[in-house]
């Protein structure tokens, strides 16, 4: 869900940098060929996502939900020289158009997939994570939170994807559904950790970015 209009939202694309050749060819296939292509992050939250990982130069990315693999790419453009991204996707039949797109960029090298559960797989990883980006099942954030936190250290970033959940984290807390109410909790528990600051952006569909202080 998009909470700009569709006009405001199409000018901002107009003036945002142009996706790579790559990334465009991924964004079609996605949405001709996979179920659900409203899960890719798209031209508008890659670009800013790219932005960032350029901003920060993280040694290491982890993300929980590959999906098709665009946003990881997006980090792969900003990694530090050696840097190297970590994405979990326990979706085994996306592996090989991951995998396709993926081997021909020119990030192929920096990419690193990882089949499995997410509560699984985290654990097995190394520490030192710069970026955390969630992007997988939301009733499980807080389990994420959890496990990524002891891998990370001052002035690493965990980065939220649709936490705005189409705009039902405004419903009463009583009616509001299992993944609704984590997203909402998720947001509070940010909120009240002293160890974190954060800001909520109206990005599509919420991006919350936490750095731990």
């Amino acid at each position: 869900m998009n909470f700009l209009p569709e006009e405001i939202e199409a000018y901002a694309e107009r003036f945002t940098a142009d996706e790579p050749t790559y990334l465009d060819e991924l964004n079609r296939y996605t949405h001709q060929h996979v179920l659900q292509p409203r899960m890719l992050a798209g031209h508008l939250q890659g670009r800013l996502i790219a932005m960032l990982s350029h901003m920060i130069k993280p040694m290491k990315v982890l993300e929980v939900g590959t999906y098709t693999g665009y946003s990881a790419l997006c980090w792969a453009e900003g990694v530090a020289e050696g840097g190297s991204v970590h994405s979990i996707e326990i979706d085994d039949e996306l592996a090989p158009k991951i995998q396709r797109f993926w081997d021909g960029s020119p990030h192929k090298e920096k990419l690193n997939l990882h089949i499995g559960a997410a509560l699984d797989v985290i654990p097995e990883l190394a520490d030192g994570v710069d970026i955390a980006f969630l992007d997988a099942d939301k009733k499980n954030y807080l389990n994420y939170l959890d496990l990524l936190l002891p891998k990370m250290h001052p002035g690493s970033y965990i980065i939220a994807d649709n936490v705005l959940w189409s705009g039902k984290v405004l419903d009463p807390p009583e009616s509001m559904d299992e993944d609704t109410a984590t997203l909402y909790a998720y947001a509070q528990r940010l909120k009240e950790d002293d160890r974190l600051e954060q800001v909520l952006l109206p990005v599509r569909d919420g991006l919350l970015i936490a750095r731990i202080k």
